[in-house]
């Protein structure tokens, strides 16, 4: 019998964004494949440590728990042979996990099977896999290290997004890129109640969204941008256009993000940012969102 991914949020994740294989990925840099597949072979029964996406990843699989059907799916997509790819369901065994799919390609381009496992959002610590996926049209970031000492929320999911050319598209990043603030604002006091066009990660706070129609306690969503007032009133138009409702949204005008995030203890932080991501990154687990190159 076939299993239907449909109606599913479904997360593609890498081994090194849910697991610390730091030192094993300098093995292969320096080493090459062949030293690399030797040390995990001989360590395929040792535990790794937590990586940066492990609690985003284990308290959405816990949402399954609340519901009759599942409505998660977590998937491995990882660069390693299944010969080395056993260490990693050997840790997802031993940490509880309820994750029983992965695609271990051997090196080959991850993206190529996104499409194939339906995947919603993709999370790697390879650029170049991300960026690949991102050019794909898929929800993909790159996440970055472990914020140290960071404690998840138990009760929820807390995600935190930046909006423009993350849930929004760059379409108004552009005009203040290119002409500055004040083009930006008139710009966008004049399409006030227009609805900005969706982003990369748009789909995905729908998503979320719908699932906090059936049970609002599970998730909290937040929008932790730069804009301030009063280009504030197109964020919350479009999201009231789509019929999507976050819970929290901060329009800080310059005002760093960092704090902001870490009173919210996010579990993720999407911004495309790397100096918002680096900064963040240092008190909850933070990822970057790359922009899709041209010509793909």
């Amino acid at each position: 019998m076939s299993y239907d991914l449909k109606n599913k949020l479904v997360i593609g994740i890498s081994s090194r964004a849910l697991f610390c294989l730091e030192k094993e990925n300098e093995i292969f840099e320096k080493s090459g494949l062949v030293q690399y597949t030797k040390y995990q072979v001989e360590h395929e029964n040792e535990m790794l440590e937590k990586g940066t996406a492990f609690p985003l990843i284990k308290a959405f699989l816990e949402l399954n728990e609340k519901f009759d059907e599942p409505i998660v799916e977590v998937i491995v997509m990882s660069r390693n042979s299944p010969e080395t790819g056993l260490r990693i369901f050997n840790c997802i065994d031993e940490y509880g996990l309820q994750i029983f799919r992965a695609a271990f390609i051997g090196g080959s381009d991850i993206s190529s099977y996104l499409s194939a496992f339906e995947v919603d959002l993709f999370l790697s610590k390879n650029e170049e896999d991300v960026q690949s996926a991102v050019n794909g049209g898929f929800a993909a970031a790159l996440i970055y290290d472990v914020p140290e000492g960071y404690k998840p929320d138990e009760t929820q999911i807390r995600i935190a997004f930046d909006a423009d050319a993350v849930v929004f598209s760059d379409e108004s990043e552009e005009i203040f890129q290119k002409e500055g603030l004040e083009a930006f604002l008139r710009h966008e006091r004049e399409n006030a109640e227009n609805a900005l066009p969706e982003g990369p990660f748009g789909k995905l706070i729908k998503t979320l969204s719908k699932i906090k129609e059936k049970d609002p306690s599970l998730i909290r969503i937040a929008i932790v941008t730069a804009r301030n007032s009063p280009a504030h009133k197109r964020v919350i138009y479009t999201l009231r256009d789509w019929g999507v409702k976050v819970d929290e949204a901060f329009f800080l005008g310059g005002v760093e993000k960092r704090e902001v995030l870490r009173a919210f203890n996010a579990h993720i932080f999407f911004d495309d940012q790397d100096g918002n991501v680096r900064s963040a990154s240092e008190v909850v687990p933070s990822s970057r969102v790359p922009y899709k190159q041209s010509g793909e």
